[in-house]
């Protein structure tokens, strides 16, 4: 919930978004947000934009992705900025875990904000 101090995983709901991604909201304030997306390989996260500053780090996989038409490949350990109304999206070439924070929080991912 909105403010919480202490997010346990074992109580993050994990919401399947289909297509081999599942998504589990974690702490999150008006403010800011985190959000980590589980890929499987071969699971695409669509271009898309949003007007909300992204930082996504890639927690373990390989994933193509393309920021503002631009394309590279990233692996564990490798950081990602998508500045607001930025077109960006994704392709996993070996499963893995991004973990994306967002600034201020994606409003349509929870219901109490």
């Amino acid at each position: 919930m909105v403010n919480d101090r202490w997010v346990f995983y074992d109580d993050v709901k994990p919401e399947d978004q289909g297509g081999g991604v599942i998504r589990r909201v974690l702490a999150y304030s008006p403010d800011v947000m985190a959000v980590e997306n589980t890929f499987s390989e071969g699971a695409v996260g669509a271009l898309h934009s949003h007007p909300h500053t992204q930082i996504t780090y890639v927690v373990k996989g390989v994933f193509e992705f393309e920021i503002d038409g631009e394309k590279h490949v990233v692996r564990a350990g490798d950081t990602l900025l998508k500045t607001d109304g930025v077109e960006h999206g994704c392709v996993c070439r070996e499963a893995g875990v991004l973990l994306d924070i967002f600034a201020p929080a994606r409003e349509t991912f929870v219901k109490d904000i």
